[in-house]
């Protein structure tokens, strides 16, 4: 009960957030089914007429669905960026195969002596098409329909994973930060928004199937009322929508030509140092600034900084250097971050700003039952029983040189198994002793809320991973007076702080941009 109480409570606080997006992603999910419908249609129209391209179309579009959601989302990146644009054209394609199918089944399975009947009165194949198979056929369509529609509801989650938005950003959320409450406020609208698609979408496909072919429901004026009732509920339905969609768009225009787009990666203190510094900004000048939290990982973003679809976000000295970069990892502060700095700016004309007064280094973590068990205090402590144990890591450092591939050459041992967890579901393995060590970060609030022991780095492996703004040299030229704001903020942040300020969301269960505020009123960078 005590739970159900803070869910509600959590609802009422976050009930704007969950309106917009809920919104966004209503959006997203009408603009994906009404372009599969206008691809879809036209194709499943033209294999039923040119029989030599029914197995090319349809088995393209059955190649297209069995590939992963997340692998065409990262395929789709590097073409067409981050953002709407590829989670509506992944939602499309996984939409395509129902449709196409449906349409052609449905033209298909029109008995012969009616289309004969209909050349027999002089109509052309056209006037057959528009004035006979369509119609026939629109009830299998619209079942297509449905079907992609509905799939496309829990599709569409997908997209937070690429700043597009929707309410897949609470659930993702909700995962990374251990907040059952954050994932039940994303995942229940999203049961609720396609179960009422479903019921939508099946009175249209009432609608359209002529009476005579329906099963018996009645009288005949039971019918004819049955479908007036259906039409009015449609109708509403859609003036709603249409409400609803001008509303969204014309709130998403901004009308302040200084934009800057700032970026995040997906993890607690990312989206806290998203909302503390573009609070500030909008705080100390005249720029508005598009905030893009949760876009994925390193390459993600740094893909997104390099194709100009954001403009600046944080990352950290030792990522930049080992993982984008790809030299080998060094412990020396001055020449990481010096290397980083002329290579950003040699090769992808990206400026590195002053470093940020923290060092979020990797850590490997074990639970304290553990650490007594085997007397592990330092990672060659570790080295010594690592074959026993198994080590539970995001998939980002699984495959790092600076991450797991790297420490066991340098400490030269080997875990008994390991395995890539997302996140902080990495956190939930260790506790119910599924995995006995978890990569971690430095700063991170959840070793303080799972009070875990952080094993002493005394190899010297891990780079320095001080957190450093990169910009564009575009955006920089255009916007310079954010470079003093930018670092005023960051010579204030230290490691003990930014442990406090993440475990108020990972724990606390507080929000970041209400935790960025909240720090930044009371050291007097911004008023109330």
């Amino acid at each position: 009960m005590k739970q159900l109480f803070a869910f509600f409570d959590y609802l009422v606080q976050s009930r704007n957030q969950i309106f917009s997006l809920t919104i966004e992603h209503i959006k997203l999910t009408v603009i994906s089914v009404g372009f599969a419908i206008l691809i879809g249609v036209p194709l499943g129209i033209l294999i039923s007429y040119v029989k030599k391209l029914n197995k090319p179309v349809l088995g393209t579009a059955n190649v297209i669905q069995a590939i992963p959601s997340m692998a065409l989302l990262g395929f789709a990146i590097p073409f067409l960026g981050i953002g709407t644009v590829p989670a509506v054209v992944m939602v499309i394609l996984y939409s395509l195969l129902p449709i196409i199918k449906n349409t052609f089944t449905g033209i298909q399975n029109i008995n012969p002596p009616t289309l004969e009947a209909a050349k027999g009165i002089g109509l052309t194949k056209l006037q057959i098409l528009r004035k006979v198979q369509i119609p026939l056929a629109l009830p299998v369509i619209m079942a297509g329909v449905r079907i992609s529609a509905v799939t496309a509801v829990g599709l569409m989650t997908m997209a937070a994973f690429i700043g597009a938005g929707g309410l897949g950003f609470l659930v993702f959320s909700g995962i990374r930060t251990v907040n059952n409450n954050q994932i039940l406020a994303g995942a229940i609208p999203a049961c609720i928004l396609a179960l009422l698609v479903d019921y939508l979408v099946g009175l249209i496909e009432k609608l359209v199937t002529p009476i005579s072919l329906q099963k018996y429901q009645g009288p005949k004026e039971m019918q004819l009322k049955a479908r007036k009732r259906r039409k009015l509920i449609l109708s509403f339905t859609a003036a709603v929508l249409v409400v609803i969609l001008s509303f969204s768009a014309l709130s998403g225009i901004n009308r302040n030509e200084k934009i800057l787009r700032f970026s995040s990666k997906d993890f607690t203190e990312q989206h806290i140092l998203l909302h503390m510094f573009s609070d500030l900004i909008e705080d100390r000048t005249d720029i508005s600034v598009e905030r893009k939290a949760n876009l994925g990982g390193t390459q993600v973003n740094f893909s997104a900084l390099k194709s100009g679809d954001v403009d600046i976000y944080i990352d950290y000295s030792g990522t930049a250097y080992g993982d984008t970069l790809n030299y080998p990892p060094i412990s020396d502060m001055e020449e990481v971050y010096n290397t980083v700095k002329a290579d950003f700016k040699e090769k992808f004309d990206i400026e590195v700003l002053k470093q940020i007064g923290f060092n979020n280094t990797y850590v490997l973590a074990v639970t304290k039952e553990t650490a007594d068990q085997y007397n592990l205090k330092t990672i060659s402590d570790l080295a010594k029983v690592a074959s026993n144990l198994k080590a539970g890591t995001t998939l980002e450092f699984l495959n790092r040189e600076d991450g797991l591939l790297g420490i066991t050459r340098h400490y030269n041992f080997e875990f008994k198994d390991k395995i890539g967890l997302d996140s902080s579901p990495r956190y939930v393995a260790l506790m119910n002793k599924e995995t006995d060590v978890v990569d971690a970060f430095s700063t991170d609030g959840l070793l303080k809320k799972f009070e875990l022991v952080s094993l002493e780095d005394d190899k010297n492996f891990f780079p320095p991973y001080y957190a450093i703004p990169l910009v564009r040299g575009e955006a920089l030229k255009k916007f310079p007076e954010i470079v003093p704001v930018i670092e005023e903020l960051g010579d204030m942040l230290s490691d003990e702080i930014m442990i406090e300020l993440n475990y108020k969301v990972d724990e606390l269960q507080m929000e970041p941009e209400n935790v960025a505020r909240e720090f930044l009123i009371e050291n007097g960078l911004i008023t109330e």
